[in-house]
């Protein structure tokens, strides 16, 4: 595309040339290099800014609702124009001439933590890139402490950091900044500590926190019976792209939240499957288990 770009303005250049009976010298293919750079550049900065911008929305699932009924609002539009619905299409005028600014006083939370995504998100990467075998042995570790808190029905909420940065979370809790190994994670959430009810936040290797607070989901579609681990692991996992997971501290039921979803009551070995599959670099389909399971005796989590 760039190329074509050059050899068409060297051609337009050159035919303007030839009209007045000159050749096209330096200072011309110099000006028309600047232009093709300054026309590339322009169109990268747009293509980044729609795809951080779209990229933020597939995470977080309010977001994608408004979107969607603000393309259903733009088609019923355009089809009461081609119909002569002239009633329907004056309703719409009014609904697309002031629908933004009810969005935006409507939707404030959801916007603002959008914005905010944009403004953590990590372009090039602020923590190591994980080797096959330091991802293993976290996974080893992490199964470990999760069968231990299965066995025991100790409550436990390990968030794991991906792309989109969790600083926001972790000012507010207690730094650690430790290996990530079981006896460290059992210490943790041993029932009664000052830190037992927060969560923790895993950065590469390291437990860079605990005592985390993190938000619910307010997602009416989850059960009500799923207690404050389980909204709170939805939530973090519907505004960022990290990986949440949940011990049961009723019913010691192991879950995951990722992209959005909440994979509920999941045995050790879907669990231990799910969590590779979310920590691999590349994107592929999540195991969704339990979904049609009862659940029960989650009010207190």
């Amino acid at each position: 595309m760039v190329l074509f770009i050059f050899v068409k303005i060297c051609y337009n250049v050159k035919a303007s040339d030839k009209k007045e009976g000159a050749y096209m010298n330096f200072s011309m293919v110099m000006s028309a290099i600047g232009n093709t750079f300054t026309k590339v550049l322009d169109i990268c900065i747009v293509w980044l800014a729609f795809y951080y911008i779209l990229k933020n929305i597939k995470n977080n699932v309010k977001m994608t609702l408004i979107l969607k009924g603000v393309i259903i609002v733009v088609v019923i539009k355009i089809l009461s124009d081609l119909l002569n619905l002239y009633t329907v299409g004056i309703l719409l005028e009014y609904i697309l001439e002031w629908g933004p600014l009810a969005i935006i006083v409507i939707f404030q939370p959801e916007i603002r933590s959008v914005l905010e995504s944009l403004g953590r998100t990590k372009l090039l990467g602020r923590h190591k890139i994980l080797t096959l075998d330091e991802r293993e042995q976290i996974v080893h570790e992490i199964m470990k402490a999760m069968d231990y808190f299965h066995k025991h029905k100790i409550g436990a909420l390990i968030v794991i950091e991906r792309e989109v940065s969790l600083q926001q979370y972790i000012n507010n809790a207690q730094k650690i900044y430790g290996d990530v190994n079981e006896p460290l994670l059992e210490t943790i959430f041993f029932p009664n500590t000052a830190l037992h009810d927060g969560g923790v936040i895993i950065q590469g290797d390291k437990i860079t926190c605990a005592g985390v607070v993190f938000k619910t989901s307010m997602n009416p579609e989850i059960s009500k019976r799923l207690g404050t681990r389980h909204r709170a692991a939805l939530g973090i996992a519907e505004e960022s792209d990290a990986i949440a997971l949940v011990a049961s501290e009723e019913t010691g039921r192991l879950s995951i939240a990722v992209d959005g979803k909440l994979h509920y009551n999941l045995s050790m070995e879907e669990f231990r499957m799910t969590l590779i599959d979310a920590l691999s670099p590349k994107a592929e389909v999540f195991f969704d288990a339990g979904d049609d399971e009862e659940v029960e005796g989650e009010e207190n989590e």
